[in-house]
């Protein structure tokens, strides 16, 4: 009977070792990513849109150093965290008109850059709204169900991570346009109130395990610093981060009851602390450049200011928490993603 009992012990014991080896992938079987140019990983590239970046020297750090629609130097988040769950070292995207049907299998993202919650911002910018990205999702399970059954399909909504991240094109951008109908704090609420929307609407498509992004400190980005900051200060705008942070105010506990009301997880995730952080304390990170990017001359330049053509790119992106003057670099990406995913992504194994 002792013999038995050990016997069984080692078993359990070894289906737990290999369970281990096999990572936490084995409960998370795909990242679906909705959003906007954080996330984007070439949705822009076939839009008839001015933000674009599939040309050098977008691209550089990438493997292959391929310009591939992703608006940093290398990988953005969706990689990241596609990474980390032990998916793939990159996410497709869904435009990508050479995606297989087996490429689906763990995710793509939706993403667009220069999208917003506000609608009003994809229509200036030409891409993607965030709704339409939700039209698209349907037609991505719809493919699933088409080529690998209804059960695969129902795995996907059930065990997959669904990630949600915009906000920064209407805080800096649209709002100008949408002063006459909101001041700042009405117009933030309204943001946040359609981050909750966009959730119910995605968790009614069947999502169960779902992480929206907060804001970002937005204007504490190079361009609004260059335009707003002051011509000699070049500061953070403080308006646009009080915003960003009446939108966070709101959104956390909204998504909190949402979390207790819907069956699966809501889960909001601060970034706006850990990158404020950084651009305040570079040097605490390994960084040496925060108020200007790598591209051109860091100021102003973004998409196709961004160019091969322009000589003052640095060459070592790694040294800038910003590569163009809206968006991080790979490596701070990769710090944001180090710091910040084990605490939530243990909240949904």
């Amino acid at each position: 009977m002792k013999l038995q009992l050990l016997w069984l012990a080692l078993v359990f014991i070894a289906v737990q070792t290999n369970a281990a080896k096999q990572g936490k992938n084995a409960t998370i079987p795909a990242l679906i990513v909705f959003g906007d140019s954080i996330m984007d990983t070439g949705n822009n590239n076939r839009l008839p849109t001015l933000l674009k970046c599939n040309f050098p020297p977008y691209g550089k750090d990438f493997p292959g150093g391929l310009a591939t629609g992703r608006f940093s130097d290398g990988r953005v988040p969706s990689d990241l965290i596609a990474e980390k769950l032990g998916l793939a070292k990159s996410l497709p995207a869904f435009m990508n008109p050479n995606l297989k049907p087996q490429d689906l299998l763990k995710g793509v993202t939706f993403a667009s850059g220069g999208t917003g919650y506000d609608p009003l911002t994809a229509k200036i910018m030409s891409v993607i709204s965030v709704w339409d990205q939700l039209t698209y999702f349907k037609q991505y399970i719809s493919t699933i169900k088409q080529h690998f059954g209804e059960k695969k399909a129902q795995d996907i909504l059930d065990h997959s991570f669904f990630v949600v991240c915009s906000s920064s094109n209407d805080l800096a951008h649209t709002f100008l346009a949408q002063s006459h109908k909101y001041d700042r704090t009405s117009y933030a609420n309204f943001l946040a109130d359609s981050a909750v929307k966009f959730v119910r609407e995605l968790h009614k498509l069947g999502a169960k395990k779902i992480g929206v992004f907060s804001a970002v400190p937005v204007g504490c980005v190079p361009l609004q610093r260059t335009v707003f900051g002051g011509l000699f200060t070049r500061g953070c705008v403080k308006p646009l981060n009080n915003m960003a942070k009446q939108f966070n105010a709101r959104l956390s506990p909204a998504l909190e009851s949402l979390d207790k009301e819907l069956d699966g997880v809501i889960l909001y995730i601060d970034v706006y602390d850990t990158l404020f952080d950084m651009i305040q304390h570079p040097s605490k990170y390994g960084f040496e450049v925060a108020d200007r990017g790598c591209c051109g001359t860091g100021a102003l330049s973004i998409s196709y200011m961004c160019n091969s053509l322009n000589p003052f790119t640095c060459s070592n992106s790694s040294a800038y928490i910003f590569w163009d003057s809206y968006h991080p670099t790979e490596r701070a990406y990769q710090v944001i993603v180090d710091n910040l995913l084990d605490k939530y992504l243990s909240k949904i194994y």
